[in-house]
């Protein structure tokens, strides 16, 4: 028994096929035209599990319709790439494999990986939290990832913005200001001029970046409860950042969240995730567990 995983993103799928994550065999294609990457996908998944493939996960760059009623469920909607929009990425890869084929957003199925075999592994309650080209959020309560109306859109929630401090309007083409306008990537390098990789430590650009992502995590805090917080992508990549991030969340939140998570077990409540790079896709892979019946859980 083997199973099929695609991690697809804007400019890359990492395909994967296994049993495991310890026997997962995966490659990286370019995201050129759907049917082609999609086709390419499919047949580097059913050349390594063979006649052993018993379902496919996917965890999808988006905006994706996940409600299972609709008439578009599994499409990339809205999408910025235009060649993308309105593409029935479930079902085309359905229509290849004719097996069940899984699928949620990208950040989704990061978080499942790291609820299955990393950070957030045997915890109910957690929030997943991606910072790079974008932001974007997944949180479990009651151990199942959260879904609702289309899936949650952690990246645009508005935070405090003083503009006398900091008088950049942000990036975000929607909102301007809102929490990926104003601490995504692309905003550091708009800001400052430089790529984020690029910022010495001491540079003050840490500083704003981690006071506007803890006033995002502060209001997932106060509303989802997460036992852990999780923070990956490219701009988490700085290993100096947690600490200024667990220290601005701390002053945010003034002592109203009574727990010893918050005090003196910070340092283990906002962590980088357990499984880095391979998140997604194995994300994806425990998407299609679950859709063959073999795992069950977040």
């Amino acid at each position: 028994m083997a199973f099929g995983c695609i991690e697809a993103g804007g400019t890359k799928f990492v395909c994967g096929a296994g049993t495991c994550p310890e026997d997962l065999v995966t490659t990286t294609l370019p995201t050129g035209d759907p049917e082609p990457t999609v086709e390419r996908a499919v047949a580097f998944i059913c050349e390594q599990a063979g006649d052993e493939l018993r379902a496919v996960g996917i965890g999808s760059f988006g905006p994706v319709d996940l409600d299972p009623s609709s008439k578009t469920f599994g499409y990339i909607t809205s999408t910025p790439k235009l060649s993308w929009q309105n593409f029935d990425l479930a079902g085309a890869v359905a229509r290849r494999v004719r097996l069940p084929v899984a699928i949620d957003t990208d950040v989704n199925a990061a978080a499942l990986g790291e609820a299955h075999w990393g950070a957030a592994r045997e915890l109910a309650d957690f929030l997943y939290l991606t910072v790079g080209t974008g932001i974007g959020g997944g949180a479990a309560s009651g151990g199942r990832i959260i879904h609702g109306l289309m899936h949650p859109e952690m990246g645009h929630v508005r935070v405090p913005h003083d503009r006398a401090h900091d008088p950049f309007g942000g990036v975000c083409p929607f909102h301007g200001d809102c929490l990926e306008g104003l601490a995504s990537g692309p905003s550091i390098e708009a800001r400052w001029g430089t790529r984020a990789e690029a910022l010495p430590a001491g540079h003050p650009a840490w500083e704003l970046e981690a006071h506007y992502l803890a006033l995002g995590l502060a209001n997932w805090v106060c509303t989802l409860s997460p036992r852990r917080i999780v923070m990956g992508g490219g701009v988490m990549q700085q290993d100096h950042l947690f600490p200024l991030i667990r220290r601005e969340l701390t002053g945010i939140l003034n002592g109203y969240i009574q727990s010893p998570a918050l005090a003196e077990e910070i340092d283990s409540y906002v962590v980088p995730p357990r499984l880095g790079s391979r998140a997604g896709v194995l994300g994806a892979l425990a998407l299609a567990m679950q859709a063959s019946g073999t795992h069950s859980g977040a």
